[in-house]
């Protein structure tokens, strides 16, 4: 059993919404250190969330495409016997959130030809509405959980 994570670095909320999901959001974006370029791009994108789908709070919608795309199944790697095993794992909350996340952001930067904060905006819209990207994602983790069930008792 693994041991339990002492210092975990703990995210502050950001500014705009005082959510400390977005908060975490913006790390997730940001590269190279710099996290004044990704408040643009995470702050940009929620206002072109809220002109789009003409709700109040783009945080529901973002809220509503993290669910969308968090996934309760995955596979992990185990070698058993000199044979190597995908066996399925329930994922837990915090993973479940970082890989949302990831997929996301992952998916607004394969797409080209527009800037980002328009990319990731489109990319959380179609999230929040269980397509896109991301939501293929998911579902391929929980085929690949659902087509190894058999070695689930290799998970102790």
């Amino acid at each position: 059993m693994r041991r339990k994570v002492k210092n975990r670095n703990i995210v502050g909320p950001d500014s705009v919404y005082s959510s400390e999901k977005i908060g975490k959001f913006i790390n997730y974006t940001m590269e190279q250190g710099k996290k004044n370029t990704a408040r643009k791009i995470i702050y940009g994108a929620l206002d072109v969330v809220k002109e789009k789908t003409k709700v109040t709070d783009p945080l529901e919608v973002f809220d509503t495409a993290l669910k969308n795309t968090g996934p309760t199944m995955e596979v992990r790697s185990r070698r058993v016997g000199g044979a190597n095993y995908q066996i399925p794992r329930e994922v837990r909350p915090e993973r479940r959130q970082y890989l949302s996340m990831k997929w996301i952001i992952e998916a607004a930067r394969a797409k080209k030809g527009a800037p980002m904060h328009m990319r990731l905006a489109d990319e959380i819209i179609s999230a929040s509405k269980n397509e896109g990207e991301a939501v293929k994602k998911r579902e391929n983790t929980h085929k690949m959980a659902e087509a190894n069930k058999a070695f689930a008792h290799f998970a102790w």
